[in-house]
């Protein structure tokens, strides 16, 4: 008897999981953006590097490898021993190993399932890393905005702060009444105020951005780039021809293919498996003692259990994965020609602006201020010119906003 246990024990000792662990990998260190001038390139290789939804999705697809082994392995056998009596003299002992069977292509549908699943982490990859690099394009340019903002209101607090000089002047050489003066300084307190809060918002673009690559604390003096190039895509006729490749929609395609490999393993798992018995029997109380090979085999028999509530439940979530991917598909397509609409309005709107109204808006704010340190109008006039070009200026960048938000909207539906 111990001749047979001894090589059984070897085996299970061989195959058990202490032999095949892995130690985990090690964490790497993080790094944060340089301290001077941060470039759209930067940001974006900090963020791919850094990123832990990215990074968890990444781990996603290299722990679906780990279902894909489990899948080709077959079923553990088992060792088993019977002793019938327990005296020496009339003692049987049996020895067997159980080794089970599967029919029905159970291993084949199961390595395909973990494979569609496999294919569905990697699609869903694609989609984050689309996700993300439009979110650290859009996060980037509203830095840019930002600034521009503040480099606005600063231009607005000088403006101010000239005219509340030049009412100053001319209330002290009686030319106009004093309340000219008040509301001079009325408008410099606003300007003030929009100072205030224009910093307020580049310090939260600046953190959205550097929180993209797990930092919370900025470190980069200033983003560099340029508002002037306005983004330009194709036409949304042409940009709708690309759309079978949008990695949301390839993402729903691999989950339908998941749901449909999961029918074919529950589909399986209706056909029993058998389990055949190999081993040996000793019995002292036979006449003649000695060791007799035993053979076996065990068929369950499928009479309630035919796994069919859980083959009902995968055929409906194959139907389901089904609308959904018609679902993913009508919507991406509608948010596709509404950001292609809006590109084209922010575009026109963002061109208009800076060729025809801020040119003029300037101009006739320094008519105003000319003529009322002439004496020619009233400071109401001079204000008037003022909010026109500010609320210009601003207009201009809501629009730049608008149209690097539908571009970057564009770029995460499609993956570029």
């Amino acid at each position: 008897m111990r001749s047979l246990l001894l090589p059984l024990g070897l085996a299970a000792a061989l195959l058990s999981p202490w032999a095949s662990a892995q130690d985990a990998a090690p964490l790497t260190s993080a790094i944060q953006e340089p301290p001077g001038r941060l470039t759209l390139d930067t940001a974006l290789e900090l963020a791919t590097a850094q990123n832990p939804t990215l990074s968890a999705a990444r781990i996603e697809v290299d722990a679906s490898e780990g279902g894909i082994t489990q899948a080709r392995v077959i079923p553990n056998p088992e060792v088993s021993v019977q002793m019938e009596d327990t005296r020496q003299s009339t003692r049987a002992t049996t020895a067997q190993m159980n080794l089970p069977v599967e029919l029905g292509g159970k291993r084949g549908a199961r390595i395909g399932a973990a494979q569609r699943a496999r294919d569905v982490a990697q699609a869903q990859l694609g989609a984050v890393q689309a996700d993300l690099r439009a979110t650290v394009i859009a996060a980037f340019f509203n830095v840019l905005i930002a600034q521009e903002r503040v480099r606005l209101a600063a231009g607005s607090v000088d403006i101010a702060r000239r005219g509340a000089d030049a009412a100053s002047r001319r209330v002290a050489a009686g030319k106009v009444a004093p309340v000219e003066e008040t509301k001079a300084q009325v408008e410099l307190a606003n300007a003030g105020l929009e100072r205030i809060d224009a910093d307020a918002s580049l310090v939260a673009a600046r953190q959205t951005l550097t929180t993209l690559w797990g930092n919370p604390s900025p470190r980069f003096a200033e983003a560099d780039g340029r508002l002037d190039n306005l983004p330009a895509r194709p036409e949304a006729t042409t940009l709708r021809q690309s759309l079978d490749n949008a990695p949301a929609l390839l993402a729903s395609e691999r989950e339908l293919d998941r749901r449909q490999a999961d029918i074919n393993v529950q589909r399986s798992r209706q056909y029993p498996d058998v389990t055949v018995s190999v081993g040996a029997k000793r019995d002292n109380g036979a006449p003649e003692r000695g060791t007799f090979p035993v053979v076996g085999i065990a068929i369950p028999l499928p009479l309630f259990d035919r796994n069919q509530g859980n083959l009902y439940t995968a055929i409906r979530q194959a139907d389901k994965a089904a609308d959904e991917l018609r679902a993913t598909r009508l919507r991406l397509d509608r948010d596709l020609q509404l950001a292609a609409s809006q590109l084209d309005v922010s575009r026109t709107s963002a061109l208009t602006l800076r060729e025809t109204v801020l040119p003029g808006a300037e101009h006739a704010l320094q008519a105003a201020t000319q003529g009322f340190e002439a004496g020619k109008f009233n400071y109401l006039d001079v204000l008037d010119a003022q909010r026109t070009l500010f609320q210009a200026r601003i207009r201009y960048l809501g629009v730049v906003a608008n149209s690097w938000q539908a571009a970057t909207t564009i770029d995460r539906i499609l993956g570029r």
